[in-house]
């Protein structure tokens, strides 16, 4: 394993979570739906479910949401979602990738597009950027799990194959094939992770200067804010003094 490598501007930059709770919320409750619609609506029997449920708790989803999710599914009631992604490249030439849970995939294409397009990107054709990524599982944890050396050796055990730690918390990477697997020996070690899922890992890091840094930002946040978008992923690492002057 790689040890501590920081974990920075790999996922999309998390806001301020007040404006947003109530889009947030509505995403991870639509992911609960589809994953209870594509497989069984228990967690115990459903690892895609449990990972839903486990973020929408670490969000403080309540209860009574994340069962009317549930129950979505099971009673025949949710909307024909489906997933779509999009791959393209924002300012700077990095390279972003942005997964949707869509009804309407033409009215989700036509969003990232202008999205893109007014925000100094370009949307690429699926495949465009991918390439320069691996998919993986990734198990989070918040720096109150405990310290890099603790989280490094649990994940060793584990079963996991990198970690990356910050002062914000820790990154553990596995195969796919393993993410649950060893999210359940976790568990066991440093309690419920806040987030349990499948993931896109650059295989480079893009450093990105302080003229095309608030730029990309306004992308991601642009693409963020839609309510399709699940999540959006990059190659980007912005330095923390570059992020000091956009405040």
């Amino acid at each position: 394993m790689a040890g501590h490598s920081k974990f920075k501007n790999i996922m999309h930059r998390k806001g301020a979570q007040d404006k947003k709770r109530a889009g947030l919320f509505s995403k991870l409750s639509r992911e609960i739906t589809v994953a209870a619609k594509m497989g069984m609506p228990d967690p115990d029997f459903n690892p895609r479910l449990r990972a839903a449920v486990n973020a929408a708790k670490a969000q403080s989803v309540p209860k009574d949401n994340i069962q009317r999710a549930i129950d979505k599914a099971s009673k025949g009631d949710a909307d024909n979602y489906e997933e779509v992604r999009y791959e393209g490249y924002g300012p700077g030439g990095v390279a972003l990738i942005v997964e949707a849970l869509t009804d309407n995939r033409n009215r989700t294409a036509t969003n990232v597009r202008t999205a893109f397009a007014k925000n100094g990107g370009n949307l690429g054709a699926s495949g465009a950027v991918s390439h320069g990524f691996e998919r993986l599982g990734l198990i989070e944890y918040p720096g109150s799990a405990g310290d890099a050396d603790k989280v490094f050796e649990a994940a060793l055990e584990a079963g996991a194959d990198d970690v990356e730690s910050d002062e914000d918390g820790h990154a553990i990477w596995v195969a796919v094939e393993n993410l649950h697997p060893v999210a359940r020996e976790l568990e066991k070690a440093l309690g419920e992770a806040v987030g349990v899922k499948l993931a896109w890992k650059p295989s480079l890091k893009a450093e990105v200067g302080e003229g095309d840094a608030a730029t990309l930002l306004k992308l991601i946040d642009v693409l963020d804010d839609d309510d399709d978008v699940q999540t959006v992923w990059g190659n980007y690492e912005i330095s923390d003094e570059v992020m000091a002057k956009l405040g």
